[in-house]
């Protein structure tokens, strides 16, 4: 519990934060993602604020790293978590470095806000048997939690050129909308097409746009861990809500990796 309660504390935090520089100052990333390239040159200032931003994520990614090997429980998804991480930081780094800053700010902001939502539910799993009894309260606040991680998937949503949207779609769309649908549209529409109309000699398109869309790839697992318990839970197979991702007690995990003495 403690490790999804610190969680939910920092995303909460680093989404809210990213939500307000993309709709609370004059960046138009969001809703023009072409712009991110506007007037790139290399060794262009970072604004301070959004340094504060890159200094919080990449320090979390730094100790998420750490915390996956030797902290956390080992779960069956704990090896593409560890690889989402390496190349989370490593995307943080090398933004920062070659001043792709505007468009981090954006992969961020797209990203967080499932992990806000699955912190949430998870913590309410916890709270609802805690002390040997049955808490209504927070029973609810979990079903409310994965209703919304499940059924925000539909709605109708925004094109790269779409300025109508706003932070009310936004509040209501969830992690399908945010990382496979809003996170190809904008973010890989920028970087792959729009990068290239701006600076034709853009550096390292072809190692940012790899790393991104592998990215794009372990999004896909996850939400095969979604449609799945989703499915169980339609075919009756699950009566209440627990992590997918977690063994069974007849399963044996593989060995988790230990700190050397």
């Amino acid at each position: 519990m403690p490790e999804s309660a610190w969680k939910f504390l920092f995303y909460l935090g680093a989404w809210s934060y990213s939500t307000y520089l993309l709709f609370g100052t004059d960046y138009p990333f969001f809703h023009d993602p072409p712009s991110v390239f506007y007037d790139w040159k290399t060794g262009m200032a970072v604004p301070r604020d959004i340094a504060v931003a890159y200094l919080l994520q990449g320090s979390f990614y730094g100790h998420s790293i750490y915390a996956t090997l030797y902290l956390d429980a080992w779960r069956k998804d704990s090896v593409v978590m560890l690889v989402h991480h390496v190349v989370t930081l490593i995307l943080i780094v090398s933004s920062y470095a070659f001043r792709y800053h505007k468009v981090g700010i954006l992969v961020l902001f797209l990203h967080d806000i499932s992990d806000v939502q699955l912190e949430f539910t998870k913590l309410n799993v916890y709270f609802k048997s805690r002390g040997g009894a049955h808490h209504r309260l927070h029973a609810l606040a979990a079903d409310l939690g994965c209703l919304s991680f499940c059924l925000s998937w539909c709605g109708e949503g925004a094109g790269p050129g779409r300025k109508g949207v706003g932070f009310r779609e936004v509040g209501v769309a969830g992690p399908f909308w945010f990382r496979l649908y809003w996170f190809p549209l904008k973010v890989l529409y920028a970087t792959s097409y729009c990068s290239l109309r701006s600076v034709p000699d853009i550096p390292f398109y072809f190692f940012f746009n790899a790393l991104l869309l592998l990215l794009t790839l372990m999004n896909l697992y996850w939400f095969l861990y979604i449609v799945a318990f989703a499915a169980k839970v339609l075919t009756g197979q699950v009566r209440e809500l627990k992590d997918v991702r977690e063994y069974d007690t007849a399963e044996a995990p593989s060995p988790k990796p230990r700190k050397a003495e």
